[in-house]
């Protein structure tokens, strides 16, 4: 029978090792019609858990009213998720954060004559109500329960709270009772799951929950308009803790679980950023990958990402939904776009990150059992700081006789001294040749800037051992006869590859190939392209979608020409405020329909347009990024095959405007508020078989 638990070590599927790679998405933030092709881009890009906030404000925004129709519809959700075969990580709150007006908790509630996220036994109660009024929703959908066509349910576990005693909330013991109570309260509304997380970086307390920790590559809601410091997440260490997550509520504390007793997980590495007024780094896929490799390096056991998959806010009956300056925030952010820079970003896209954070995925489906069994092993010469320009940062997972070598040379926002000539090598005490210390020795290689990689040591490749690759596994194709997958990931193994040097990039011990099994080495640009579906790989530069047995490609190529009419400037003192276009696009025939608008100002708004000619409802915003990051704005939503016409207004953004921007525009007379150029781009979707690129 199928289960589910933890060890010190690493968390457990039916009694064995499992390393799992989690992706949020918020139900409520998409539309529902999309749900299961956005679930199968999920699975494809190799998640095997979905989280996602059930947010109070979204379903009972006036009170005792609740809605759970449409896009907030949960148990459609769950259901979607469990035909999908994904297993899901229901995160209840009841504050959730997530960039949500009052972290999620409704006006109403903060009118009561208690103060919430206390030991208040009011505010126990109506949380009580919450998880209940949750649990309705899901009943029968739990992993524990089954039905005619599944053994299980998709609910594996639950969070409790969200970074409870750091961004709020009470800390010590009474924070520590507070969450146990809290964990009680769910149980009692019928959530018996086998696993509950709670948030354990910045000081939050758990409770005795299994803890999961977090990582961005930059902080968008610290206060500061300059650049901030390089961050450590890109640093080998046994050091769990972002100390600048929620640093909006003042900087992170130290862990207050025993780290001997729990597994190393994650729930929120940043798959993007979500950028506020104040301040909009951009998170490249470079920038996500890198992160996600170190955390690797360092030990840890799930990797999961926050956010896998972007939205868009709902409309709120009273207010607008968005964490706001107003609302008691001290960020503001856009009133409808949740895109996060995420994987799978706020209209379904996938962006450059979904094929970086692919390549690791892929890699955990086949072999994360084996490397969750085995210890981080940091050299202590490894660098300490993120400053550190000169220093290379590498470190060793293994278990006594096998293991990766794990290189970082990459940290954000700054430029790594190269490392030509290198030889990575470790002592270990290999179990099978009776703990006799031996050393591990890679062939000579150069490491340049923004380089991150890993590679293998004394792996098992059929009736073979790999004592050393330049080349990355990616995953094994178990066919009569195996097929292991590798892939060169680093410039000095590219290049001897292109000039046709594939033995070098391999050294077998005593010279013996598997005769067992094959060994197939792509490039890093076709892993990037590279699908698994089944046991067959496909190399597709389009984005592959798989739902069941249907396999097809989703391709883009020029659109309809946009007609674009600028209009009457609105004027503050003589100066624009807000400068007007009308965009036209005409009837479209395709899967979707993406408008790329490029523009220069602070933010964007994009209306509809009602009969009158007058400006009509908000559909989609955005804050401006710098030159080079257009907005992308899928229009199938807005209703497919046919034309559409948008009243577009932005912003101007000066020298003066309290902005962080990485890169700035040109600026005419210390100001700048213009369109610069709007296209559009059909996508396709064609039907694919898998054996044709097996």
């Amino acid at each position: 029978m199928e289960s589910y638990g933890f060890t010190p070590s690493y968390l457990t599927k039916n009694g064995d090792p499992w390393f799992p790679v989690m992706g949020e998405i918020h139900y409520s933030r998409y539309p529902s019609e999309y749900w299961k092709e956005s679930l199968c881009k999920m699975k494809a890009g190799g998640i095997d858990v979905v989280s996602t906030y059930v947010i109070w404000i979204h379903h009972e925004e006036i009170e005792s009213e609740q809605d759970f129709s449409g896009n907030r519809n949960l148990r459609a959700f769950v259901e979607t998720c469990a035909e999908c075969g994904l297993s899901l990580m229901l995160r209840i709150g009841p504050w959730s954060h997530g960039e949500v007006r009052n972290g999620g908790f409704p006006d109403w509630l903060l009118k009561k004559n208690f103060h919430v996220r206390t030991n208040d036994s009011g505010y126990f109660t109506a949380t009580g109500k919450f998880y209940r009024m949750i649990f309705s929703q899901v009943e029968g959908l739990l992993f524990q329960d089954s039905n005619n066509d599944r053994e299980h349910g998709p609910i594996i576990g639950v969070q409790i709270e969200n970074e409870f005693g750091h961004c709020g909330g009470l800390s010590g013991e009474e924070g520590e009772e507070h969450m146990r109570t809290l964990a009680v309260l769910a149980r009692d509304a019928g959530f018996i799951v086998p696993l509950y997380t709670a948030t354990g970086w910045g000081g939050a307390v758990t409770g005795g929950l299994l803890p999961v920790m977090g990582g961005y590559c930059e902080a968008p809601w610290d206060q500061r308009l300059t650049e901030i410091e390089p961050s450590g997440n890109y640093i080998f260490t046994h050091e769990r803790n972002d100390h600048n997550i929620g640093s909006d509520y003042g900087f992170g504390r130290g862990i207050t679980f025993d780290l001997a007793k729990f597994p190393y997980l994650t729930a929120e590495l940043g798959g993007g950023l979500q950028v506020t007024r104040h301040r909009r780094p951009v998170a490249t896929a470079g920038d996500i990958g890198a992160m996600s490799l170190v955390k690797l390096g360092s030990g840890v056991n799930l990797l999961g990402y926050y956010m896998y998959h972007g939205g868009t806010n709902p409309e709120g009956k009273l207010t607008t939904l968005q964490e706001t300056k107003e609302s008691g925030s001290v960020n503001d952010l856009p009133e409808l776009s949740y895109d996060f820079r995420a994987p799978i970003r706020e209209y379904g896209q996938l962006s450059p990150t979904y094929r970086e954070l692919k390549l690791l995925a892929l890699f955990l489906r086949d072999f994360g059992s084996d490397l969750c069994r085995m210890k981080a092993d940091i050299p202590p010469d490894n660098p300490q700081f993120p400053a550190d320009k000169t220093g290379l940062r590498h470190s060793f997972r293994h278990n006594g006789s096998s293991g990766y070598l794990f290189v970082n040379n990459y940290q954000r926002g700054r430029k790594q001294e190269p490392h030509p000539d290198t030889v990575f090598k470790i002592d270990i005490a290999f179990a099978s040749r009776g703990n006799e210390p031996v050393r591990v020795a890679f062939p000579l290689v150069d490491v340049i800037d923004r380089d991150y990689f890993f590679l293998p040591f004394n792996m098992a490749v059929g009736n073979a051992i790999l004592e050393t690759a330049l080349v990355t596994p990616l995953c094994v194709l178990r066919k009569e006869k195996p097929v292991y997958v590798f892939y060169t990931a680093f410039a000095h193994a590219e290049r001897l590859l292109a000039e046709g040097q594939v033995e070098s990039l391999y050294c077998f011990r005593n010279g013996k190939k598997p005769d067992d099994a094959e060994v197939r080495t792509l490039s890093r640009r076709e892993a990037l392209d590279a699908w698994k579906v089944g046991e067959e790989l496909i190399i597709e530069r389009g984005d592959l979608l798989v739902e069941g047995s249907d396999v097809s490609v989703l391709t883009r190529k020029s659109g309809p020409e946009v007609s674009v009419k600028q209009i009457a400037d609105e004027l503050t003192a003589d100066k624009i405020s807000v400068r007007r276009y009308v965009l036209s696009v005409p009837e479209w025939d395709a899967e979707d329909c993406f408008l790329t608008i490029e523009y220069e100002g602070d933010t964007a708004c994009l209306y509809e347009i009602k009969q009158s000619g007058e400006r009509g409802k908000l559909i989609a915003d955005n804050f401006y990024l710098g030159p080079g990051f257009p907005w992308d704005i899928g229009l199938k939503r807005f209703g497919p095959h046919k034309p559409h016409e948008f009243l577009l207004e932005i912003e101007p953004v000066s020298r003066e405007t309290p902005l962080f921007l990485e890169e700035w525009p040109s600026f005419e007379n210390g100001t700048v508020c213009r369109v610069v150029k709007v296209s559009s781009e059909i996508q396709i979707r064609c039907s694919r078989t898998p054996s044709k690129n097996a």
